[in-house]
């Protein structure tokens, strides 16, 4: 309930900011230290959120030699289809360029709005990859979370996370305090978000203000490019589990379509979670396997929210005239392939990590102001994505271990049709 009526005053906010901007621009631009102050609540929450949700995420299931042989060739499945989810994000962000288009005006203030960080990272564009690799270890955890530094943030947290679980039982107290910290950033975001129609508002009202009523091709250019992309990704998948497990292609539409229809309207993955389990068992799967494949997934395999940050910090560069080079686009590729793990339940998620990328790498924040207001709608997509990669990957597991029930499947199949 609460989520809904949220989504409805940001729907509003964002109608309301258009009309502002339009009507009344000078006024408008006056309001950007309150979209800035917006952004600066978002960022706050970054630190704390990553370093509890990802340590948890990896040392939550105990001895890492625990997990077995399932374990570890599910998480390799899943890096690989993540890696994949990426580069198809990027490949289309390149293609269509959704941020592309802006006046040069608005490019002007848009990087004025970080002046400092943008000085720092053009300083050091130029220094060596290997460079670049031993920044990313912190001299400081605290100065690096203070910084707003993700990539340090994942490194630390990777190395906590293996001692937790090196220790073993003695370590529960500090996992059980992680946990309640998690749940805390949980609470903490969905009060921030309660901010989120404002700071929408003067976002919107602003970026007209400075620049006319172009940026709402752009909003209709992401939402393409976004879709666009997840489709061509599930039709990845598809392909990949009708080549590799020969699990008919009408089959697997049928046994998905139920809680796909359930993720894509409530924009809920843990609306859709139960149906999904149910619908892989009698597809064919193992219980075993369902049981760890698809929690796991939702901390390690968000395939659709993945594949949106990637085109999420290539318009939010656009948007502000800033051209990625290949050097920078690898490496935050690889601060995404992490940041993106282990926070599914977070209200708006994909927000707080796309602010916390931009800020590493000291780029402009005014990208994540402007797709706040048609988050909703990329939303239901990435969610309906990160179901149907969860669902796929249960498949593959149990026919990676000669554990699929072909015979089940071509029942449900059956059943089905009749």
């Amino acid at each position: 309930m609460h989520h809904t009526k949220l989504t409805k005053l940001i729907f509003f906010a964002l109608v309301l900011g258009i009309v502002v901007g339009i009507l009344f621009p000078a006024f408008s631009v006056k309001l950007a230290p309150v979209s800035n102050m917006f952004l600066n609540m978002v960022k706050m929450i970054i630190a704390p959120l990553l370093f509890s949700t990802l340590v948890i995420g990896i040392a939550g299931h105990g001895d890492i030699r625990s997990l077995g042989k399932i374990g570890f060739k599910t998480i390799f499945y899943f890096e690989l289809v993540t890696t994949v989810a990426l580069f198809i994000g990027l490949g289309l962000g390149h293609f269509m360029k959704p941020g592309v288009g802006m006046p040069e005006d608005f490019q002007v203030s848009a990087q004025s709005m970080n002046a400092v960080t943008q000085m720092s990272h053009s300083q050091n564009a130029h220094l060596s990859l290997a460079h670049m690799i031993v920044d990313i270890v912190p001299s400081s955890v605290v100065k690096s979370m203070a910084d707003g530094n993700l990539l340090q943030i994942v490194v630390f947290s990777l190395f906590f996370a293996l001692a937790v679980c090196a220790v073993g039982e003695k370590a529960r107290p500090v996992l059980n305090v992680l946990h309640s910290v998690s749940d805390i950033m949980f609470k903490f975001t969905e009060y921030v978000m309660y901010f989120a129609p404002v700071g929408v508002f003067a976002a919107i009202a602003c970026t007209i203000g400075n620049s006319g009523i172009v940026i709402l091709k752009s909003y209709a250019k992401v939402i393409v490019a976004l879709y666009a992309a997840l489709g061509l990704f599930v039709l990845f998948l598809v392909l990949m589990v009708w080549a590799f497990v020969r699990v008919p292609i009408t089959g697997l539409i049928k046994a998905l379509k139920d809680p796909a229809l359930l993720a894509f309207s409530t924009a809920s993955s843990e609306a859709a979670l139960p149906k999904a389990m149910e619908q892989m068992e009698k597809f064919g799967v193992p219980k075993n396997i369902v049981g760890f494949v698809m929690p796991t997934g939702y901390t390690f395999n968000l395939d659709g929210s993945t594949l949106y940050l990637s085109l999420a910090v290539l318009f939010a560069t656009q948007i502000c005239g800033i051209d990625l080079g290949l050097k920078q686009q690898i490496i935050m590729m690889l601060a995404l392939m992490f940041t993106s793990k282990g926070v599914a339940g977070v209200p708006r998620v994909s927000l707080v990590v796309l602010a916390g990328t931009l800020t590493s790498f000291g780029y402009p924040l005014l990208g994540v102001a402007i797709l706040l207001g048609i988050d909703q709608i990329l939303d239901m997509g990435r969610t309906t994505v990160n179901l149907i990669g969860n669902c796929i990957a249960t498949i593959f597991i149990a026919r990676w271990e000669n554990e699929f029930d072909y015979e089940k499947m071509n029942e449900f199949i059956t059943a089905q049709v009749e």
